[in-house]
């Protein structure tokens, strides 16, 4: 790597090299670091481009006298300013308003010089500290100040040490359930699960007493292609998916509206997996009616709901209704997404755009009246779990990007890296690298926008939430950033004290625990910051092994500061697991070569006797189903297992347990293998197969339910 280049990724935070989880360390090529500094905004053609470069970015702070925030923690409050050296104070004042409040006020403070100094052109610049004494409370404060005669303003952002803290995880180990809530099943559904199979999930969850609930992404998705289910690759973070919409529940609903239907309703009800494309037409179908029949009673409560949300949501909802709507039009004819539509329609605040809001207001409040909707019935949940006192609730989840045809892109293309990806390196699970295809944000952009986009998709995810799961936590501080052309890439580097402050922030203001998914290639120390900030991590069964080992990790050994669970939605379910069906399915989808398979078969064969070996040292096995025998090669499944692993994983001091459906139901197949497209695997599309209303008297939930509470 030339020294210049080296210096550049320096400079704007590309790493040049990265260690994996084997402690083997993969270089970069140069390359791929010019293409990466080129979409960042940074020339690197040549030397001279790459002096200038590194120059642009080190005049960045010192040619504006504020910065657009500052992310301070309440124990060290202060702000700079950048004055020019033979400048002095006079005249100087500031307020602060802490936002969506009228009053101001000067706190007490001190001034100091920082010391650093920076020439441009024939000035000499200069940073002043601003010191603020005593504590503020959380929350983020408008700056004001003048000086010179002249007004700035600026965010100062205050956070707390940790984030939020729920008393009934200090106090207990609670349990619950992780659930994919498309995949549940229930005698009235529409073929897919739906807010009120959650609502009853909550009273499930009581009797059983269980205290959390663990859900997929719940955001919107493509309108255009519903088959494009990946709950990770929405259109924007910031709403949620109408598919899961009861239409049943909705104002205006009659029984005879469906009639004509009923006979299709119960043929999804009772298909093997989830048909989305004719699921999603029928309810977009029914919706459109009732939408109708809402306008045409504008005094009603229920319209008058719908015109205060559509106010409170502002210009957010508008730019998604506006995208569906522009999309719906031009999706089966014109190819590439919005970056191929129309010039004058690619940008959201175009006066193309503008107009079209005009002119098509009635199928733009449409979707607004879908967000509407979705929202008053998933409230409806989280004020059932209150009236139930579940101690923590929904654990949400958070998704590391956004799908790059998105209402998120097309409406502020600018925050995101153009042309680019995010995905990850090969690493232990995923041996060939996953490109997710997922908008990332633009590090510095994302600072010059106050850290918004960052703080609106943090509060859409913990509405309603009692814990917020950060997928792919690691992208708080790097994400591996993929050229969109050259499928080429490396880490890119955020903010991350800035980052986990934010959170910290919203946690609090939320009341929301968060826990980071830290599964792959962790850099050092980033679990320990985590820890530092009150983040709960995960630990799986699956991944819970020291390292260059197949042991399992006794029970004792898992953290406090965890929630623990068996495996996720991208793992084999336990009985697939022992039989190692997935490793045969990867070598048939191509993700294993013959060589690979052989080699997995046999270390599973270890895993197995592993497994057996740890289950039998923690005595976990049922009293009335003992192990009879070694299962040599999967070839039998131990009768009473599913129980056996629960209790051992139970037993963990980790504040929280978390069972999957499709462990405790043996059911043998994946969710979802990541980087396989649908048309070879069905990701996405398992169903649950004991419905809703079956589940508490199967026999495998209720012995199931009973070992996991003989622990917790």
């Amino acid at each position: 790597m030339p020294p210049s280049v080296q210096k550049l990724a320096d400079t704007i935070g590309i790493l040049t090299s990265y260690v994996d989880e084997s402690n083997h360390k993969h270089e970069i090529d140069e390359n791929t670091i010019r293409l990466l500094s080129e979409k960042l905004g940074y020339k690197a053609g040549s030397d001279e481009e790459i002096a200038r470069s590194i120059e642009k970015h080190q005049k960045k702070r010192w040619q504006k006298t504020l910065e657009s925030i500052y992310v301070v923690e309440q124990k060290d409050i202060w702000f700079d300013i950048v004055m020019p050296e033979n400048q002095d104070m006079t005249g100087f004042s500031f307020k602060l308003r802490y936002q969506d409040t009228n009053g101001d006020f000067t706190p007490d403070y001190g001034v100091f010089d920082e010391g650093s100094r920076y020439n441009i052109g024939h000035t000499v610049y200069k940073k002043m500290v601003i010191k603020i004494n005593g504590r503020l409370e959380v929350g983020y404060y408008d700056i004001e100040m003048e000086l010179g005669g002249k007004k700035y303003k600026s965010v100062l952002a205050v956070a707390p040490e940790k984030c939020y803290v729920n008393e009934a995880l200090e106090r207990e180990r609670l349990w619950g359930f992780a659930v994919q809530l498309y995949s549940l099943t229930s005698n009235r559904n529409w073929g897919i699960g739906d807010f009120t199979d959650l609502y009853n999930l909550v009273d499930i969850c009581k009797r059983s007493g269980a205290d959390i609930i663990g859900l997929n992404p719940l955001n919107v998705l493509s309108h255009d292609f519903p088959e494009d289910a990946s709950p990770y690759g929405s259109i924007s973070r910031l709403f949620l998916n109408p598919i899961y919409i009861d239409v049943e529940k909705v104002d205006g609903y009659e029984a005879k509206d469906a009639a004509p239907y009923q006979e299709e309703i119960e043929r999804l009800r009772n298909s093997e997996l989830i048909e989305y494309t004719p699921v999603y037409e029928l309810k977009i179908r029914m919706l459109e009616k009732l939408y109708h029949k809402m306008l045409q009673n504008k005094h009603s409560e229920y319209y008058q709901a719908y015109q205060n949300y559509c106010r409170d949501k502002g210009a957010d909802l508008e730019k998604l209704a506006l995208f569906q709507a522009l999309s719906e039009e031009r999706a089966h004819s014109v190819w590439g997404g919005w970056k191929a539509w129309e010039e004058e329609y690619r940008n959201s605040q175009s006066r193309a755009v503008a107009e079209y809001a005009k002119t098509h207001h009635e199928r733009v409040g449409f979707f607004k009246y879908l967000q509407f909707e979705a929202d008053r019935q998933f409230d409806a949940v989280k004020k059932h779990i209150d009236e139930l006192v579940l101690k923590v609730g929904l654990y949400r989840d958070l998704a590391v990007g956004v799908c790059q045809n998105s209402a998120e892109l097309w409406g502020d293309y600018d925050t995101f890296i153009k042309d680019a990806g995010a995905g990850a390196p090969p690493d232990e699970l995923f041996c060939n690298g996953q490109n997710w295809g997922l908008g990332a944000f633009h590090p510095e952009i994302l600072k010059e926008r106050a850290y918004a986009p960052y703080i609106k998709v943090l509060r859409a995810n913990m509405h309603n939430a009692g814990a917020l799961r950060i997928d792919h936590a690691m992208g708080l501080m790097r994400l591996f950033i993929i050229l969109n052309q050259e499928e080429c890439g490396s880490y890119v580097l955020y903010n991350f004290a800035d980052m986990l402050n934010i959170l910290a922030i919203e946690s609090w203001l939320n009341r929301c625990v968060v826990v980071g998914e830290s599964i792959g290639i962790v850099p050092d120390g980033f679990i320990e910051k985590l820890a530092e900030k009150n983040i709960s991590s995960l630990s799986v069964l699956w991944v819970e092994r020291p390292l260059g080992s197949s042991d399992f990790k006794s029970p004792s050994e898992y953290p406090k500061k965890a929630f623990a669970s068996v495996g996720t939605h991208d793992m084999p379910p336990l009985k697939m697991w022992w039989f190692g069906y997935e490793i045969a399915e990867k070598h048939k989808l191509g993700i294993y070569t013959e060589e690979q398979m052989r080699g997995c078969y046999h270390e599973r064969e270890l895993e197995r006797k592993k497994l057996l070996f740890a289950l039998d040292s923690n005595a976990v096995w049922p009293e009335d189903k003992p192990r009879s025998g070694d299962y040599l090669y999967g070839e039998a499944y131990p009768e009473g297992i599913e129980e056996a692993v629960h209790r051992f994983v139970s037993r963990a001091p980790s504040e929280v347990f978390l069972s999957q459906f499709e462990d405790i139901l043996h059911v043998e197949k994946m969710q979802n293998v990541p980087g396989i497209d649908r048309d070879k695997h069905p990701n996405w599309r398992r169903k649950i197969p004991v419905r809703l209303e079956n589940m508490e008297t199967d026999i495998a939930y209720v012995r199931n339910i009973a070992a996991i509470k003989r622990e917790r």
